[in-house]
């Protein structure tokens, strides 16, 4: 049985909180996360809260890389869905871990779009 795609859930916890209070820092670590990871960057979308936290989105030709931070718990939720087989999901996971200076980290990841067409799965049609 093939997926479509990979969806990981990851939490950070005992992260610096003035780096993931910096909404400018997240954006930069975010990016760099997706570029390393070999998927595509269409657009990212980050956000400032008021007292603290940052939310943002990576949206990725592949799916997306989103990431929502508590600095006042030193916590942070990770949420990164790829289509396909060739995004290297670890090296981004392993890249946030160092830069956010989580102390731990819990991952889940689940396939996604789970198929029994008795076909190749194509993630992105041919001819188009």
């Amino acid at each position: 049985m093939d997926a479509l795609g990979k969806h990981v859930i990851a939490e950070l916890y005992g992260c610096n909180s003035e780096i993931i209070n910096n909404q400018e820092l997240i954006e930069d670590i975010m990016l760099e996360a997706v570029e390393l990871s070999g998927a595509t960057i269409v657009k990212p979308v980050f956000h400032k809260f008021s007292p603290h936290g940052v939310s943002g989105m990576v949206v990725v030709s592949e799916s997306h890389f989103a990431i929502h931070t508590w600095p006042e718990y030193g916590y942070c939720a990770l949420d990164i869905f790829t289509c396909g087989d060739l995004i290297n999901n670890q090296i981004a996971l392993d890249h946030l871990k160092s830069k956010l200076q989580a102390a731990n980290i819990s991952v889940v990841e689940m396939k996604r779009g789970l198929l029994d067409l008795g076909v190749e799965l194509r993630h992105k049609p041919v001819g188009v």
